[in-house]
Formats: structure tokens, sequence, C-alpha cells
């Protein structure tokens, strides 16, 4: 019950409490209620939590510089270049990217090879990346740069070859050649090289070159061959190299080759000898390919195997490297009953059925020099070297005369000297 009373004066205090008298103003105000202190999240101060929100904004953070930078590369990569001129520069092999930077840099086709490199990882072609020789264009833009060397455009070099070449004077061009590299084991068998242009790049080596030859004559020789008139009095595709390589040193017109190769197989067809004087002078001298002088009466008679004034058919090998031309033309030559052929004064030939009308031309030949002779002053008495003139004659005509003067073939700067006929 005092428990009872107890709780029943409180209640009737916070009564009389709450009934305190206010003056009518205060009455009107509203009542003022504390408010809890407030409190941060226990979550939101986790350590966890405030590293995540840091991560977060430097992530946002680099994205927009990530952006900024690669729209301002994109447009640096796409913008001119700074080389004025075009320029040819040499990426050696085994160069990184940064080696490549340096290189294009130091030659000028680029000015900012952090641009460079960022646009070649970009596009992923880190390992596309060749060496090689490159031209570049004035003004190359970073992309045409990147694209240059990754689909190696690399500059072409060509090595020109005339027909009539011995293969010794053949690897003195290549080994002349300094945009080739490496050695040559050994002199290639002659008759085994086509004459040809060829296309290379900077860095590939002579042996490279060299089997591109032996390549290319070894499957021209195989289509002509496979086209060459069935009376031909040669039988194997070798014995036609060899023929072709007198052709090709008797003759530098393209229009007297069938003739020329069929004065040849005529012979042959009769066994007559060749009496050719380029093989005297491969007899002399082998692959030298030049005696230098005129040919002498004594070395006409000199026995050799190539001579063909002393033995009788073919020479044991080709004394050259012949072209497809003079390939073709013994493999289906003229139609005639030629046997001779002599120089006619104007840088072709005269050819002959017989022997009276060969020494009838030789004779138009020998008058025909002596009047030029006579118009030349003194200091200009030393003949001047003429395109191809050779004169195949008979076996054994009585008394053959001496013939003409020096000889140079336009091809092949080698070509034959004065002979008896």
């Amino acid at each position: 019950m005092s428990d009872g009373l107890t709780n029943g004066g409180m209640a009737a205090g916070k009564a009389n409490k709450h009934l305190t008298p206010r003056s009518p103003r205060t009455a009107l105000e509203p009542d003022t209620v504390e408010m809890p202190p407030s409190r941060r999240s226990k979550r939101a101060r986790h350590p966890f939590v405030v590293i995540g929100n840091a991560i977060i904004t430097l992530f946002i953070l680099a994205a927009v510089v990530a952006g900024f930078a690669l729209v301002l590369g994109k447009q640096r990569f796409d913008a001119p270049g700074p080389l004025a001129e075009d320029r040819v520069v040499n990426i050696p092999r085994g160069s990184g990217i940064r080696d490549i930077s340096d290189v294009l840099m130091r030659d000028g086709v680029i000015d900012q090879p952090w641009v460079f490199v960022g646009g070649v990882l970009a596009l992923k072609a880190r390992d596309d990346l060749k060496a090689g020789e490159y031209q570049f264009k004035a003004h190359a833009s970073l992309r045409d740069v990147v694209a240059t060397i990754v689909e190696g455009r690399v500059v072409a070099h060509q090595l020109t070859i005339p027909e009539g070449l011995t293969s010794e004077q053949i690897v003195a061009r290549l080994l002349d050649d300094d945009i080739l590299s490496g050695n040559i084991k050994e002199i290639p068998r002659e008759g085994s090289l086509l004459p040809d242009t060829y296309n290379f790049n900077r860095g590939m080596t002579r042996e490279q070159i060299i089997q591109r030859m032996q390549q290319a004559q070894q499957r021209v020789l195989k289509e002509v061959w496979d086209r060459h008139s069935p009376d031909l009095p040669i039988k194997t595709p070798e014995q036609l190299v060899v023929l072709a390589s007198l052709v090709e040193k008797e003759t530098g017109k393209p229009e007297e080759r069938t003739r020329v190769a069929a004065v040849f197989v005529n012979r042959l067809k009769q066994r007559m000898r060749l009496q050719s004087d380029p093989t005297i002078i491969y007899g002399l001298v082998g692959g030298k390919g030049t005696l230098g002088r005129p040919i002498m009466k004594s070395e006409i008679e000199q026995p050799t195997p190539y001579n063909t004034y002393q033995i009788d058919g073919l020479p044991p090998g080709p004394i050259a490297n012949p072209g497809r031309a003079s390939l073709e033309a013994v493999a289906n030559p003229a139609r005639t009953r030629e046997l001779y052929f002599a120089a006619d004064g104007t840088g072709g030939h005269a050819f002959a059925e017989t022997y009276e009308q060969h020494q009838r031309n030789v004779a138009r030949l020998r008058a025909m020099e002596a009047g030029d002779q006579k118009d030349q002053a003194p200091a200009d008495a030393q003949p001047a070297a003429s395109p191809p003139a050779a004169a195949a004659t008979a076996p054994a005509p009585p008394q053959p005369q001496r013939r003409a003067p020096a000889r140079h073939n336009q091809n092949t700067q080698n070509q034959n000297t004065q002979t008896a006929r």
C-alpha cells in the first residue's frame, strides 16, 4: 500500500509540474525537446570502407587522366611527323621497341618516342615490328611509321646480271655489292646461273642470291628443253647450255641469235668444227672472260679442251652463263642452210651458205675497214671497239684470210679479238 502511495505521489508531482502556471505568451510557444547526440555509423568508420572510397576516387581520377591522354595521344599519333624529306632508315636485327624508337628519333623520323611506344602497345603490334631497311616519306605520321614497320615494307634493291658473263665475273659483281652480306664459298659451275634482274633486301646474303640464280636457271632450262626442236644434234639440256653460251658470246643482237644458232647447229649436223673465237679465249683465260688483246695466230692453233678450232663438236662445258633468249634460240634455231657469218661493219653479221659467199662478205668488211682507217687521223689509227662480230668458217678452207679487228660484246664487255679465218 505504501508503494501505491509512493507511485501515486510521484505521478501527482509530475502532473503538478506540467500544470505549473505559465504566462499566456509562454504557453503559446512550443515545448523544446532535447535531441539525442548524433553518432556516425560504425560501418562508415570501418578502414576498408575508407580505403575503398579512396580507391574509387583514384580510379575515377585515373580514368579521366587516361581518357585525356588517349585523346591527346591519338591526335599526336595521326599528326604529320617532323621528317622534312624522304629518308631511308635501317633497323638492325634484334632491335626491341625502345631500340627502334631510339633509331627513329635519332634519324628524325619521330620526335615523340613515348607516343610511338604507346601507339605500338595500343595496337598490340609489339611482336610484329620487323627489322629491315625502310623508306619513310616526308612528314610521315607515327601511324604511317608503325604501319610501314609492321607490314615489313622494306626497300627493294635490284641487281642486274647481263647475259654472257662467266660465273667468276658474276661472283666478282656480287662481292662488289655492299648491300649484300656474307661470303661466297665457291665459284658456281659455269652456265649454272641465269642472267636476269633480281630484287633483294638489304642484308640478303650473296649465297642466297646465287641460289636464286641457280634455281631460276634450272626452271628456265627445263621450260626451254621441253619445247626444243626434235631434230637438234644435241641430246641433253647440258649440251643445250654449252651451245647457247657460244651463241651468247658471238652476238649481242637479239634478232641474230636464232641465225647464229642455226649456223652452229648446221655445222654440227655436217660434222664441221664450230671454229668460234670465244672458245679460244675461254681456253686461254678461263672464267676471267677477257683476253685484253687480239687473239694471235699461234693461239688459234694452240690446243685447249675448249678451242673449237682444234676439237670436234662442242667444248666440254659452257664458256659463259647464257640468258633465256640464247637458250631458246638454240632450242629452236632458224631454218636455214647457213654455215658462215662475218661482221658486216654495222654491228651485225653477214651470213652465208657457202665459203665463196663468206669470202665475199669478208672482202666487203676489209674494204670498209680500209676506208675507215684512211678517214681517221694518225692518233685515231687504232680501231675502236665495235659490237659483236663473230665469223664461223669452214674447217679447212684454202688459205683462210685474217678477219675483223677487235670486237666488243655490248652485253659482256669481254668479246673477241682479231683472229685468222
